[in-house]
């Protein structure tokens, strides 16, 4: 199960561990103009693992998912 919310500054959207493993937990993505923040609680650690992707690095990663295998670089990187 997933959530949508649009906000002001960007569009939040939360991945929820359906599974209820404690090892999974939900995952929120924020998604900017600049670039996304996704977050996810380490229940082992009681801390939030944060990762901040610029703008470039989602259009690589959209790409990648639907390429085989090897290395590329997206055309046009310059215009980012």
């Amino acid at each position: 199960m997933f959530t949508i919310e649009h906000e002001f500054d960007g569009t939040l959207v939360t991945l929820v561990d359906d599974d209820g493993d404690a090892v999974h937990g939900d995952v929120t993505i924020y998604i900017q103009d600049d670039g996304v923040i996704l977050e996810q609680a380490d229940a082992h650690t009681d801390m939030v693992n944060r990762i901040r992707l610029s703008d470039g690095q989602v259009k690589d990663l959209v790409a990648a998912l639907n390429l085989p295998e090897g290395t590329y670089q997206r055309a046009g990187k310059d215009q980012d």
